[in-house]
């Protein structure tokens, strides 16, 4: 797969885009091990493309007690995203942010919940928050509880699932269109979690998933634009070498709008899609140097 491409080496296209999320499912990596690989690939060669570790709330004791122990977190503190799966309660939450506010080698950069009754109270915490939502009709008046919180000021992203889980089946190229149209008609940021391990879309292992191409490509078209129909279109491209020509042809005011859009996303084998790109020539050299 390997490709030399020209990519503008002054987009950011990559930079902080894919959250380390090894403790989630499929991954399951102990603590003590997310923490310590996290923090060797933020000194490696592809920190500059490496977003926080995503950690559920409830870890946040154990979290404090390793980033404080390694020298590495002395002057850089590690950055992380305290999660709580849609339906769970919000007071592990609270409780996390407040200790490990106290806690000068831990930095939270954000928290994630999923969306329900309860979710303004993340408000209250003065953080970025995260809301995820689901399939028609909660995914509408989610992001439209969303829309009115940004609206009132707040700083909150949408986010969207798009792999298959025991209790979410996984959404096919239509489904993950609508919401990147919604989305963009309404002007809201949004991260992805779930796949994203390839560049392309395909069946891995005998199951499908989306690729991160494919979405970077489909956000572009929907900032332009493109509905529903056309967007389904673009993520089912299985052509690796019209995908990198779409990506490459973007000029730099183009890749500020795209991220400005496409924030981030979460991916429990970091390196999966960061080695493809590398792979493609797609990762600018200070990526991998």
């Amino acid at each position: 797969m390997s490709r030399s491409t020209g990519f503008p080496r002054q987009a950011q296209l990559f930079d902080h885009l894919v959250d380390d999320a090894a403790v989630f499912p499929p991954g399951l990596a102990p603590v003590d091990v997310a923490v310590h690989e996290h923090l060797d690939l933020r000194d490696g060669p592809y920190a500059a493309a490496l977003g926080p570790l995503l950690l559920p709330a409830a870890a946040a004791p154990e979290l404090a007690d390793l980033a404080a122990a390694d020298p590495r977190t002395g002057q850089v503190p590690l950055r992380v995203g305290l999660i709580v799966r849609p339906g769970g309660a919000l007071g592990p939450l609270v409780d996390a942010v407040g200790l490990l506010r106290q806690v000068p080698a831990v930095t939270v950069a954000s928290v994630e919940v999923g969306w329900g009754e309860d979710w303004r109270r993340t408000l209250d915490l003065d953080l970025p928050v995260v809301v995820e939502v689901g399939l028609d009709p909660e995914r509408q008046a989610g992001l439209d509880e969303i829309e009115q919180a940004i609206g009132a000021g707040a700083d909150v992203r949408a986010k969207f699932r798009t792999g298959q889980t025991p209790t979410w089946t996984w959404p096919d190229e239509t489904a993950l269109a609508g919401f990147l149209d919604e989305a963009a008609r309404r002007g809201l940021a949004f991260k992805l979690t779930g796949g994203l391990h390839h560049v392309v879309r395909g069946d891995y292992a005998g199951e499908p998933m989306h690729g991160l191409l494919n979405v970077l490509v489909a956000t572009h078209d929907a900032l332009d634009g493109g509905r529903t129909t056309d967007l389904a279109r673009v993520l089912a491209v299985t052509d690796v070498e019209h995908l990198v020509d779409r990506v490459t042809a973007l000029d730099d005011d183009a890749v500020s709008r795209l991220r400005a859009s496409f924030t981030g996303f979460g991916c429990c084998g970091v390196l999966d899609p960061l080695t493809e790109l590398e792979a493609l020539g797609l990762l600018p050299e200070r990526h991998t140097a």
